[in-house]
């Protein structure tokens, strides 16, 4: 399967494996952040990139006094789901 691709705002590059995107339990969590549930993002990161590129995303966002703010991750989130979304809409 192909991968999605792309760069948020921010300048993070990520590649998406499909198989991710069609996941059942990503979806789960999705619905459980759209329920209010704003813990679901840690699930939501992980179940979409995998352990190493959200690592790398975190490392990315991390500030100057060594933490990773939860709006910068949810903001990046939502980008690379309008990227992937805007692949398929050719």
């Amino acid at each position: 399967m192909a991968a999605k691709t792309g760069t948020t705002q921010s300048g993070f590059s990520f590649s998406i494996p499909e198989e991710n995107l069609d996941n059942m339990e990503l979806l789960d969590a999705l619905a459980d952040l759209n329920e209010n549930d704003p813990l679901q993002i840690s699930r939501v990161c992980r179940l979409l990139l995998g352990k190493d590129q959200r690592r790398a995303l975190y490392d990315h966002l991390r500030t100057p006094a060594g933490n990773v703010p939860v709006k910068a991750v949810a903001e990046a989130i939502g980008e690379i789901f309008d990227v992937c979304g805007d692949a398929g809409k050719n």
